[in-house]
């Protein structure tokens, strides 16, 4: 019988024959890993690029990648790649430019100063207010490598404007100008990051230098998830703060003006989510389809995050015919028992050159990050 704990520990690849995939379990020592996210280098290698410490917002929390070396079956132990302990290192995405150079943006918040039960003591005596968490003063941070991740160079402060937080990736647009889609956390409102609003960053020189284009009506829509449907024609996928549905937004002339966001029918539970293009054309679309709430002007944070699916379309987003989970979790199920699973969110996917899709998500309420790798016509079945 197979020892899943040997995979745990050594980040080996395994056949999952009850769901067709292969899958790993990220090597990890921390208690929280969370916020994944993956790229394909140009030598075929994998990087995963997730945070990881004791509590998100805390200022042991930092960056960490592992590697898949092309051919190799085990992921690499994971090495840590930012250093601030007087901020929360959080949200780590990564992009390989043309000349090979590889970038690592994410992003660093001041802390309380103390650990989450340290804050929630704090709470309960009367003598501290607000969130433990300080999105409001983060900024974006990178640093670059010349060597496929093997080197980095020094950290550098890309956007510095506080409240500046990604989740998505660079996008190269058909007129080479690169796309980064972010948003500003804002606690001005009383509502807990609900007044949060989506900006789009565009470099005409490979990110020298950045302009930035706002999308109208964008309170409490972030993680925009980017694709260019036809040269300068672009579609944006966003989370919602009110755990009502994902929203979509639309551009015309390579992401300098915005649609304001609208609903579509796919579920959203205030967690990330993530869209691409396929090489057939289709749209694949990771989330956890779970709604709680149908007001789209409130803010809501339900704890449900799972499963974890993945939605195609073939008509450029407008019918999602195909959906298949990834993880289900306990596979407990109702709206009284959903609650005894654990978390399963934040995914992650991307497709490699040989079609492959690769995924990852933060697995079992953060235990540790998740790997798995599916075909399209998986998720058509």
């Amino acid at each position: 019988m197979v020892n899943l704990a040997d995979f745990i520990e050594t980040g080996r690849l395994y056949r999952h024959h009850e769901l067709e995939q292969v899958e790993a379990y990220l090597p990890t020592g921390c208690r929280s890993n969370h916020a994944s996210s993956l790229v394909e280098l140009d030598n075929g290698d994998l990087l995963c690029a997730w945070f990881a410490g004791s509590d998100e917002g805390t200022s042991d929390i930092k960056i960490y990648v592992s590697r898949l070396s092309k051919g190799v079956s085990v992921w690499s132990e994971p090495v840590r790649l930012s250093e601030d302990y007087t901020r929360s290192e959080q949200n780590p995405v990564l992009f390989q430019a043309s000349d090979g150079m590889l970038w690592l943006l994410y992003t660093a918040q001041e802390t309380r100063g103390c650990s989450l039960q340290e804050w929630k003591r704090l709470l309960a005596e009367g003598k501290a207010e607000g969130s433990f968490g300080r999105q409001e003063t983060s900024e974006i941070r990178c640093r670059l490598s010349a060597d496929r991740g093997l080197t980095w160079g020094p950290i550098q402060t890309v956007f510095s404007n506080p409240g500046a937080f990604c989740r998505q990736s660079i996008v190269v647009l058909s007129n080479g100008d690169w796309l980064f889609s972010m948003w500003y956390s804002t606690i001005s409102d009383g509502t807990h990051y609900g007044g949060d609003v989506s900006v789009m960053q565009i470099s005409r020189d490979q990110g020298q230098s950045w302009e930035e284009y706002p999308v109208p009506n964008s309170r409490g829509r972030v993680h925009a998830s980017v694709i260019e449907l036809e040269p300068g024609k672009l579609i944006a996928f966003f989370r919602s703060r009110s755990a009502d549905l994902i929203y979509v937004s639309r551009s015309a002339d390579y992401g300098r003006n915005w649609t304001s966001p609208e609903r579509t029918g796919l579920p959203n539970n205030n967690s990330s989510i993530r869209a691409i293009r396929l090489q057939s054309g289709n749209i694949a679309l990771i989330h956890n389809p779970v709604q709680a709430n149908d007001d789209p002007s409130l803010t809501v944070w339900p704890y449900d995050r799972c499963p974890v699916t993945i939605a195609l379309s073939e008509d450029n987003g407008v019918s999602w015919p195909y959906m298949r989970h990834i993880a289900t979790g306990e596979n407990f199920c109702g709206e009284h028992n959903r609650s005894s699973n654990r978390r399963y969110e934040y995914p992650y996917v991307i497709q490699g050159r040989d079609g492959l899709l690769h995924v990852t998500y933060s697995h079992a309420s953060r235990k540790c990050i998740k790997y798995a790798r599916v075909t399209e016509d998986w998720i058509k079945g």
